[in-house]
């Protein structure tokens, strides 16, 4: 590998000079990059000379842009399997996102400060900092999936997130914040008025919703087969996605069995004596196939949440000159989010007082650090005042 500097006159007269790196590849292939200063040039060589070396050197003229790397990407996860609504979030973070602000960029010149750049442009053209680390996040999906094809050697977003590791995780921290009952959690009383509005078509549904804490894609999944009216149970083997398709849950702890109280046993069976012997799906539409998550949503709970009083006003006044009110609670995590607190609260306090693993299994969260992340804050304290009393009299006596 060598460097020289190069020197010519253009057909105007004008003396230019450049800096020329004169090296073989990999393949042993003669390459030539260019500098105008030798201070790059150096470090180009220095750099490359080590990549070379161990074989895993991509020069300029080999390498893809990111927008070619993003389209092999996404070929990389429909070969493998993934689910449809993964492979749409690629193909919405590759075309609204990286290919408008990076596409037309070298993966062999994507370095840590144009990365650095990149989330600046985001951030600067209003791209919230959730979507921005989603994207970041393909980003660096797509640098691992060119190193394999041989198409990168350095993935400069892997770089960023081990020098942030720990300031991204308190940031996300305070980003996010904790549930609070009133606020993301229904109280008690809340929970009481909207199961007492609740119409005969989607009480069922809800009912099932409050008691179980499933999510909104097992909800809509749930077979018959998996309701044992007998023992009190219903089992979580099966999902449906945004796309309607049945599968299996996402992990491993997301297949669970969860015991039911009368209330729900008995809104199932009702359930089950007006629809449609063949049916399969428990909350199934009329032609047999899953329900929308926003129909369920727009149809069933808000409207629920209105005739039970569960609303906020929005500042603004309808023609009668009334304050217009919507639904307090407009998810169906916060039916979930309600459960979870249940499966928590002291059996004093109307809850089933469960210790945390019982809690993370009721829920099918994937490690119990999950669990705690989000509702730690609800488990009882031991260790008020009394208590630490009586610990130091036993410790002393």
């Amino acid at each position: 590998m060598s460097i020289r500097k190069r020197e010519w006159t253009t057909p105007g007269g004008v003396k230019k000079s450049a800096w020329v790196v004169d090296y073989s590849d990999t393949t042993g292939k003669r390459r030539l990059k260019t500098f105008s200063r030798k201070k790059d040039a150096d470090q180009f060589a220095a750099t490359a000379s080590v990549e070379v070396r161990e074989g895993i050197h991509v020069a300029d003229s080999a390498s893809v842009t990111v927008a070619t790397a993003g389209k092999l990407w996404i070929a990389s996860g429909e070969n493998a399997g993934l689910e449809r609504s993964t492979i749409k979030q690629r193909k919405t973070h590759l075309d609204y996102h990286l290919v408008p602000l990076i596409g037309a960029t070298l993966l062999s010149k994507l370095t840590v400060p144009a990365v650095r750049e990149f989330e600046d442009r985001m951030r600067i053209e209003g791209r919230s900092p959730a979507m921005r680390k989603k994207v970041l996040t393909s980003l660096g999906s797509i640098l691992a999936d060119a190193a394999e094809r041989g198409l990168a050697t350095r993935n400069p977003v892997r770089d960023i997130r081990g020098t942030r590791k720990g300031r991204d995780r308190r940031q996300e921290k305070r980003q996010k914040g904790r549930v609070e009952v009133g606020v993301d959690i229904p109280t008690r009383e809340e929970i009481k008025a909207l199961l007492g509005a609740l119409d005969a078509h989607w009480r069922p549904l809800l009912i099932t919703a409050v008691f179980t804490g499933m999510r909104s894609s097992e909800l809509r999944g749930l077979a018959w087969k998996e309701v044992d009216f007998k023992r009190g149970e219903i089992t979580v083997n099966q999902r449906a996605d945004q796309f309607g398709e049945i599968g299996p849950p996402k992990s491993e702890a997301g297949v669970r069995v969860i015991p039911v109280p009368p209330i729900v046993i008995n809104a199932l069976r009702e359930h089950r004596l007006q629809q449609s012997k063949l049916a399969h799906l428990v909350f199934g539409n009329p032609d047999g196939g899953p329900r929308s998550h926003s129909n369920i949503v727009n149809k069933g709970l808000k409207p629920a949440m209105k005739r039970a009083g569960v609303t906020v006003t929005t500042g603004e006044i309808d023609k009668d000159g009334n304050p217009i009110v919507e639904a307090k609670y407009t998810g169906l995590h916060s039916l979930r989010h309600f459960y979870a607190s249940w499966l928590i609260n002291r059996k004093e306090d109307g809850g089933l007082g469960l210790p945390t693993k019982m809690v993370q299994e009721r829920l099918g969260h994937a490690s119990i650090v999950m669990t705690m992340d989000v509702y730690g804050h609800l488990f009882p304290r031991t260790d008020d005042g009394t208590e630490l009393a009586q610990a130091a009299n036993i410790l002393l006596s």
